[in-house]
């Protein structure tokens, strides 16, 4: 998938996890928590591209004369082509809807952001589900990042469920 501004929307593919993982970092940082982030490489690659993967995602890349800020490029080199955002998924499973998308991250660089690659990169996750016939897609933004939230109430049908709270344990 390609539009006018010469970004390119494309399955993700191993050489892509140096930089996917460049945006993650970059992505702690947005949300506060630089710190955070205490996957180990190899595992993030296995994860998504071993043998039992269990995430994948897309990539959107831009050619390098588009992307103003970047001197040189860094790892999803592809022809000059640099990766610019990603979305990232799994499968969850509703025991009330069955089959769902989980989006676990919607990433666009910073300098490209308002260029309408979020738009691309959610669009394709619609497209996805469709066309793997998932009851649905599901995915969290943290309560202050109303740009985020803005972006996401753009789609027609999207619900903000504030009846939930979030839990974790980590080990």
């Amino acid at each position: 998938m390609e539009n006018e501004m010469n970004i390119n929307i494309r399955r993700a593919v191993k050489e892509d996890c140096l930089r996917m993982m460049e945006l993650v970092q970059e992505l702690a940082v947005y949300e506060k928590e630089p710190e955070a982030v205490t996957v180990p490489f190899d595992h993030f690659v296995e994860s998504g591209f071993g043998d039992k993967p269990i995430w994948w995602a897309f990539v959107a890349e831009a050619p390098y004369a588009s992307i103003s800020s970047l001197s040189s490029p860094t790892g999803g080199d592809r022809g000059g082509l640099e990766v610019v955002g990603f979305a990232l998924w799994y499968i969850r499973y509703s025991t009330w809807k069955g089959q769902r998308m989980y989006l676990e991250d919607l990433l666009v660089t910073e300098n490209m952001r308002g260029k309408g690659i979020g738009k691309l990169l959610f669009d394709r996750l619609i497209e996805e589900c469709k066309e793997k016939k998932y009851s649905g897609m599901a995915w969290q933004v943290l309560g202050w990042n109303e740009p985020a939230i803005n972006f996401y109430k753009k789609y027609p049908g999207v619900q903000f469920d504030a009846g939930w709270t979030n839990c974790m344990i980590n080990f």
